[in-house]
């Protein structure tokens, strides 16, 4: 719009039906607060700013959140924070964000616990409002208990009645606020002024500046939407988890959509992004977090979980599997073409697999590179690794790359074979075509091509007998 907006975010109540000692605003859908998911909604905008309204548990809320620049856009909206205390109704708390309000532009009153608004339907908004109208947002709602009614004369609209203030034929109305509005500033300014407290909660509702502008002569438009799930709110942990679905399966479309096969949309979660090539296949049970990348054809069995990474094109993710990348670049976990990664395996931040590595069966990899084609197939850890290519590394075999105080590297180079169940204890360097043999502990450096065994002389005592148990 070429009117400025500014955005109102309420976020001030306790949420006591959640039951929680966490701001109600803060519980997480699909990985963010409730909050963060209407941040980032409105930065599509790019609004003049933002103020959010904040009350209980104010110093964590505003601690929390953060906007982020809108795709294409250079900046993210200045964000600021106004305190509603005490808490004394909807018109109250956009009475504290007024002294951040300038007379030009519109203002866009927003919930903090209603997280699945799209940008689309707040531009429509916007454009309904037009600079001079005061602009609702409705929904039809099958049962609409609790929430306040929207009363026409014809098309016109009169007012909003709060359902606890309603009359009997006030009730039966199916079309209620959503608690979204545009409405221009200066306007917005005047009409919160005139707000009274006379109601049967004592508070000062934002709702009755609709009486206030039909009273003035200014025009009143709703935009009803037939997407509820927009406008749901979050008030306790059973409508947090049918959002939580919700949210879910319009991920799980737009993917399906692109082409991604996935096995169960009802059983499948992001807890942040996941962007997906050509003819991915993920099974049933698979929880993605942070940022993921799939390459083309990748496969992700059953019961997987994967956090900040990038697998590569034609990697297969065997059922059970985690992968766990830290958030900073530097601990997200790569995996290169062709990989053969599970089940049961674990990558830890900082593991950085080649093309056609095989990380097997309970084998763990932690801040480790491993070239093209090696192989850990069974029961192993790979600790603070640089392992070359080819490496065979036998089961049960460890790094021992921790000394109490300090980490250190094993370097383990190309076409060397680890035998099974051995312990190379850091720093090591194992060299280049060498060959380890089994249940050796390995504490020097090792030649190129050697054998190297470090291990008991095994002693066999013929006829021994085993200890018998003591009757009693």
């Amino acid at each position: 719009m070429a009117i400025p907006v500014d955005v109102v975010i309420m976020a001030a109540g306790k949420g006591t039906r959640m039951k929680s000692k966490l701001p109600k605003v803060l519980h997480r859908l699909g990985g963010r607060a409730l909050l963060q998911h209407v941040v980032d909604c409105i930065v599509q905008l790019s609004p003049r700013q933002a103020v959010v309204v904040t009350g209980h548990g104010a110093a964590q809320v505003e601690a929390a959140i953060f906007p982020q620049a809108a795709p294409g856009a250079p900046f993210p909206p200045a964000l600021s924070f106004v305190r509603q205390e005490p808490q004394l109704g909807t018109g109250h708390a956009v009475q504290q964000a007024v002294p951040c309000l300038p007379d030009d532009g519109v203002t866009l009153v927003l919930n903090g616990d209603v997280p699945l608004i799209e940008p689309a339907t707040l531009r429509g908004l916007l454009a309904d409002c037009g600079g001079t109208r005061l602009a609702l947002l409705t929904v039809h709602m099958p049962d609409p208990s609790g929430y306040g009614r929207i009363v026409r004369q014809g098309e016109a609209v009169q007012r909003i009645v709060e359902h606890k203030d309603a009359t009997p034929q006030q009730r039966e109305i199916h079309e209620i606020y959503t608690g979204v509005m545009a409405v221009p500033n200066a306007r917005l300014k005047n009409w919160l002024s005139r707000l009274s407290n006379k109601n049967s909660q004592g508070e000062y509702y934002l709702t009755d500046i609709v009486n206030l502008a039909v009273q003035d002569g200014a025009e009143v438009v709703a935009t009803c939407i037939a997407d509820k799930v927009q406008v749901d709110g979050v008030n306790s942990p059973v409508q947090l988890a049918e959002l939580e679905r919700a949210f879910q399966a319009r991920l799980a479309a737009g993917l399906m959509a692109q082409g991604v096969r996935i096995r169960d949309p009802a059983r499948f979660d992001v807890r942040g992004t996941l962007a997906c090539g050509q003819d991915v296949e993920i099974d049933v049970n698979c929880v993605f977090e942070g940022q993921v990348a799939l390459g083309d054809d990748v496969r992700v069995g059953a019961n997987c979980f994967i956090a900040n990474a990038q697998i590569a094109a034609g990697t297969v993710i065997h059922p059970f599997t985690h992968i766990e990348g830290g958030g900073r670049a530097q601990d997200a976990v790569t995996v290169g073409e062709c990989a053969l990664i599970g089940p049961f395996a674990r990558l830890r931040p900082g593991a950085q697999l080649g093309a056609e590595v095989h990380i097997g069966n309970f084998v763990e990899v932690k801040n480790s590179t491993l070239a093209r084609g090696a192989k850990a197939n069974h029961l192993a850890y790979l600790g603070d690794a640089t392992v070359g290519e080819r490496v065979n590394y036998g089961a049960g075999s460890i790094t021992a790359n921790y000394d109490g105080a300090n980490k250190h590297r094993t370097v383990i180079e190309a076409d060397v074979h680890i035998g099974s169940n051995c312990v190379l204890v850091a720093p090591v360097t194992i060299g280049r075509g060498g060959t380890v043999g089994g249940g050796s502990t390995i504490t020097k450096d090792t030649a190129p091509g050697a054998l190297s065994v470090a291990r008991g002389k095994q002693v066999s005592i013929a006829n021994w007998r085993r200890p018998v148990k003591t009757q009693k």
